[in-house]
């Protein structure tokens, strides 16, 4: 990781014990709120929690300051003991998780993960990156596994 990086504070960067569990709540949550509102409401939260919840990386997005998010990425999916790789140039970042604990942990704590489950990534990263110079794409490559790339847009 580049010096700019490693220079920059970190505004989301939560210490101490991780609650794994915290995934298994938001597992719940989800397929409730579909089932009773309908997944149209849950990707109006999701896009709600892209644009208020994390408003500061999303501000350094639009100045053109894309390293901040993979320096979010970085720390929670080092908090969370993820197998992960970031690729970081210019104007793009590559995240490629290859396994996602929170998805793990989910499976092994209820059985069953919400195939909405992965949406609170992709539709909060889109919100994130909504007006921006740059677009954030998730690809879905496995059961507990993705490649999340910012980049500008064309």
């Amino acid at each position: 990781m580049n010096n700019t990086l490693s220079e920059k504070t970190l505004r989301y960067n939560d210490k101490g014990n991780v609650h794994m569990d915290f995934h298994g709540a938001t597992n719940t949550t989800i397929e409730f709120i579909i089932k009773k509102y309908g997944v149209n409401i849950m990707n109006d939260i999701f896009k709600k929690v892209g644009n208020n919840v994390y408003a500061d990386i999303k501000k350094h997005i639009q100045s053109g300051n894309i390293e901040m998010l993979a320096k979010h990425w970085k720390h929670f999916f080092d908090r969370e003991g993820a197998d992960y790789s970031i690729s970081i140039e210019k104007d793009e970042i590559i995240l490629t998780v290859k396994r996602c604990t929170a998805y793990e942990h989910v499976k092994k704590l209820v059985g069953a993960v919400s195939p909405n489950f992965c949406d609170q990534t992709i539709k909060t990263n889109e919100a994130i990156a909504e007006g921006t110079p740059y677009e954030i794409t998730t690809e879905i490559l496995g059961e507990a596994s993705c490649k999340q790339i910012i980049r500008k847009r064309l």
